[in-house]
């Protein structure tokens, strides 16, 4: 039975987050963790999606102003993708933001996940910028209460 939780920093359960944000999101790109860049996410809002003990999906709230939160790090298993379970990070993610109070949740979407924020009713804000090598939009949604 998978569930969504919240995820505390430096437990077992983070540990196996980076892995899998590791493999879905760096590693094809070429890229690591350093020990700062994961040192930052101590005061974020770590989001897991497991399957018992085993986490499939991941995202990061980072508050970026008073009224926006920004969406980071969200990845899903290979095995998932495409059946469902990003969405329901989403929505799980856009309930604790709404409950923390903010109105907006933003990202930096990769071009390919474009698509996929667009059917979960984010709209593209900007241009197409480059971010860790790719093309990325900048992509948000209101949050109505």
């Amino acid at each position: 039975m998978s569930q969504l939780r919240i995820i505390e920093f430096g437990s077992c359960d983070y540990q196996a987050m980076i892995a899998l944000r590791d493999k879905i999101l760096r590693k094809p790109l070429g890229l690591t963790f350093s020990p700062e860049y994961l040192q930052q996410e101590i005061n974020d809002v770590l989001i897991g999606y497991f399957d018992g003990t085993t986490i499939l999906g991941c995202c990061i709230l980072s508050p970026s102003t008073e009224t926006t939160v920004q969406l980071r790090q969200m990845a899903v298993d290979d095995s998932l993708q495409g059946q469902g379970a990003g969405s329901k990070i989403l929505a799980f993610a856009e309930a604790q933001a709404r409950t923390a109070g903010f109105t907006e949740l933003m990202m930096h979407a990769r071009k390919e996940a474009v698509p996929f924020y667009l059917k979960n009713g984010y709209t593209v804000r900007g241009e197409e910028f480059v971010e860790v090598g790719i093309p990325h939009y900048e992509m948000y949604k209101v949050l109505s209460p």
